[in-house]
């Protein structure tokens, strides 16, 4: 029997994105702007970037019920994602209605009481994740909002140290505190020690600047903070700030930057998520599919990914929405600069 394809496996969430059309109007008296349905969401979001990479790919979610489920199902598909492992669920789709500040970043609403997302059980991971994942990355709501987010962590637990384990924050604040987080049964406290669970068994984190504004308010030195988040556990801290530049951190080594690629910015919706996939992609595809494999890079091959990274991520920033490219965009553009 010839040896399974190492399998990048994403776990979390399937959103519908409501992106606004500027150009459309909103109605002779203002009052009615209309939106697009994407679909987007942290973890499809990594998993259709891997896939149009080129990375085996596989991606675990709880599809909701209603109408748009299978214009998420269909556009992990398209992207080569294996999507045997989505549960049909009976709760509805996540929904997140984006607003764009005139930097293009987004400003989201959400509309996620009793989704399907954050409803995972011990028994429903196990019959849906692949059976030997080489990287497992998890993240954003589902990672931090109950009843889900226990059964992710063990599921963490249980793998460490036989897979290489991502987490990303990808904090929301709206849903991680104050009157719509209690409605989900979050708040700062509990969010900040269920992620700490996380992180604390990861090999790789991508945290980004206005994470850590949320976690560790007035923390303002960032050198610092991606020091301190290497010392907790993980093997490689990936700490972005929108357009300046990236902070990689390793226990014990300098903490290193890197200039992301400029680019015509249309937003920045998903750019976290493409840069994501963009590192684990190339980490698979380099064999490093464990702690021992990543540590033993050297920075110039580190650098090499994170620079291949970061411009899937600028990428996607030149198009509307969570919209990474192919592996043959990325080579284009690298030979062009």
């Amino acid at each position: 029997m010839p040896a399974p394809i190492p399998t990048l496996c994403v776990l979390g969430e399937l959103v519908v994105d409501l992106l606004p059309v500027p150009e459309a109007g909103a109605g002779p008296t203002g009052t009615a702007p209309q939106y697009v349905a994407r679909p987007g969401g942290n973890a499809l979001n990594v998993a259709v970037a891997a896939g149009r990479l080129g990375a085996p790919v596989a991606l675990v979610a709880r599809l909701g019920t209603g109408p748009l489920g299978a214009a998420l199902r269909r556009h992990a598909e398209l992207a080569g994602v294996d999507v045997s492992g989505f549960v049909d669920a009976a709760e509805p789709v996540s929904l997140a209605v984006i607003g764009l500040h005139p930097d293009g970043s987004p400003d989201y609403g959400f509309h996620v009481l009793g989704a399907a997302d954050w409803q995972w059980t011990g028994e429903e991971l196990a019959r849906s994740l692949p059976e030997h994942p080489a990287v497992l990355h998890v993240g954003s709501i589902s990672s931090w909002t109950e009843p889900g987010a226990t059964a992710i962590a063990a599921l963490v637990e249980r793998l460490a140290g036989t897979a290489l384990l991502s987490v990303d924050p990808n904090i929301r604040p709206p849903l991680a505190d104050g009157p719509v987080g209690a409605t989900l049964g979050n708040d700062r406290a509990a969010v900040t020690a269920r992620l700490d669970r996380l992180v604390a068994h990861a090999d790789v984190v991508k945290v980004s600047a206005e994470d850590l504004a949320w976690l560790e308010p007035g923390a303002d030195d960032l050198d610092d903070a991606a020091r301190r988040w290497a010392d907790r556990g993980p093997a490689l801290v990936l700490l972005t700030d929108g357009g300046a530049p990236l902070r990689i951190a390793r226990p014990g080594r300098p903490v290193l930057h890197r200039e992301s690629p400029r680019v015509d910015v249309a937003d920045t919706v998903g750019a976290g998520d493409s840069l994501a996939a963009g590192l684990l992609s190339g980490l698979l595809a380099a064999g490093v599919t464990d702690r021992g494999g990543l540590e033993a890079l050297d920075d110039g091959r580190l650098l090499d990914l994170v620079d291949d990274a970061a411009l899937v991520a600028a990428l996607n920033c030149t198009r509307v929405g969570a919209d990474p490219p192919t592996r043959a965009e990325v080579d284009a553009a690298r030979a062009a600069r």
